[in-house]
């Protein structure tokens, strides 16, 4: 019986932010920002025969949070609405939040919890040496995923430096 022998080693790095990240339009214009301005220097490439952009969106979620709340400020319940991109997301919530009928069925007036909304969006990156690694932004925190070549590494962390809101 062989043994595994180890056949690439995929790295993992995480920066915790000192202060989230504001709102989903902040979010999102940052996101989007890497994705227009490349500052990792990434390039296009070809996998399986289909062109792909050297930094794409590759999954991401947006998570919006609604109290219902007694005339005294007190919450009797909570709505937790997941959706899939930043439009579904205002779309939904403020669906949710016009909703009389779900306000009534609560019990409550219906409050944004805007400060408990999670944002979510993994950028799909293919480095110059072809390597492909992964940054996830979150609300919170930003993660590098299955890279290998610690440049990838220090090339995220000097762009993230220059962001004030990744501090």
């Amino acid at each position: 019986m062989g043994d595994f022998i180890e056949t690439n080693t995929q790295k993992n790095a995480v920066r915790d932010l000192a202060v989230p990240i504001a709102d989903v339009s902040t979010f999102d214009a940052l996101v989007q920002s890497v994705i227009d301005d490349n500052p990792f220097g990434c390039t296009d490439y070809t996998e399986s025969g289909v062109p792909a952009a050297g930094v794409a969106r590759n999954r991401e979620y947006y998570t919006a949070r609604i109290n219902y709340e007694t005339g005294e400020g007190d919450t009797i319940g909570t709505l937790t609405l997941r959706a899939p991109d930043v439009a579904a997301f205002g779309s939904a919530a403020a669906e949710v939040m016009g909703d009389a009928a779900l306000a009534l069925a609560m019990g409550g007036t219906a409050v944004r919890d805007a400060g408990r909304d999670a944002f979510s969006c993994q950028l799909r990156c293919h480095d110059p040496a072809g390597e492909i690694y992964f940054v996830t932004f979150t609300r919170n925190r930003i993660r590098i995923t299955s890279y290998g070549d610690d440049a990838i590494r220090a090339t995220v962390e000097a762009w993230a430096d220059t962001v004030p809101a990744l501090a």
